[in-house]
């Protein structure tokens, strides 16, 4: 992707994303501004230097946003290649899915490890994250040539062209049904990836690690229901071993680390005895967009 002329210190967005992103006050088209995105209504939107545009606006539900030492400690037990199966995974599917010239949205992008593996398998694809959280679209906006980042809360409506989409991926994130719907094509997929109460099973009792919802499985096909076709859950089960250093990574990266102190965590991991094996457990599935009268 071409850079913007020197000086400036930001990354120039693609054309194509321009033809993907709305404004989310108007609903009107992006075009390229002195270093911004704005639309017809002159509702102007910054580039960050570090690569991602922010179209947040109002309130939004950054106090569950992931902070510098989480999308760090996530990046670098993603790094180690823990969760390489479940990449090579979500690559998998995105050929079977998905054409090479595939626009491909992540909701709840994260460090934009997974958005990166299925752009590495779909060619001419372009990725487009959404998170709120700064440091995560940084690390989204450099996780691929071909990825772009956008900062939004996947709870609202998305500032995001109705059918755009061929895939969505939707990993350990929030989902919004309707707005999923929506921005996929008639022939599009969502690919959902879910824990489930086997994952990391080892670690929570000695750590206290936070349970995964026994109806967590329930509330998604109720969220998706209305606009979905029901997906068969595949399981995607495997042990890792992890040091000490990893699994005081893994914790901070979840949503124990807002409840657990970093001092108390290290010295649970210390008495846990490591290296440890622990299992990784997830659901994988895929859902096709309902049309209408099914």
């Amino acid at each position: 992707m071409p850079p913007l002329p020197t000086g400036t210190g930001r990354r120039r967005p693609s054309d194509r994303l321009l033809t993907i992103l709305t404004c989310p006050l108007c609903g009107a088209g992006l075009e390229r501004a002195d270093g911004a995105l704005r639309c017809p209504g002159r509702h102007t939107f910054d580039l960050a230097r570090h690569g991602y545009v922010s179209l947040l606006t109002g309130r939004s539900r950054a106090t569950s946003a992931d902070s510098a030492d989480m999308v760090r400690c996530r990046a670098a037990f993603l790094r180690a290649g823990h969760y390489d199966p479940l990449a090579r995974t979500l690559a998998d599917l995105g050929t079977e899915l998905a054409p090479p010239d595939a626009t491909v949205l992540d909701a709840g992008a994260g460090t934009g490890h997974y958005l990166a593996a299925v752009l590495d398998a779909l060619p001419g694809a372009l990725g487009v994250g959404l998170d709120t959280s700064a440091a995560a679209l940084r690390a989204t906006a450099r996780a691929h040539p071909r990825a772009e980042a956008a900062g939004w809360d996947v709870w609202r409506p998305w500032p995001v062209r109705t059918g755009c989409a061929h895939l969505l991926l939707n990993v350990f994130a929030p989902r919004n049904g309707p707005e999923f719907h929506r921005v996929l094509r008639p022939d599009g997929a969502l690919l959902v990836v879910t824990p489930t109460r086997r994952h990391l099973r080892e670690l929570h009792e000695p750590l206290g690690l936070l349970a995964v919802d026994a109806r967590k499985e329930e509330r998604l096909r109720r969220t998706l229901s209305a606009g979905f076709r029901p997906g068969r859950p595949e399981p995607l089960e495997y042990a890792m071993t992890l040091t000490a250093e990893d699994v005081t990574g893994l914790v901070a990266m979840t949503p124990t680390a807002r409840h657990l102190d970093p001092e108390e965590l290290r010295y649970r991991v210390a008495g846990s005895g490591t290296p440890v094996r622990v299992t990784a457990s997830f659901l994988v599935s895929v859902h096709r967009p309902r049309r209408t009268g099914q």
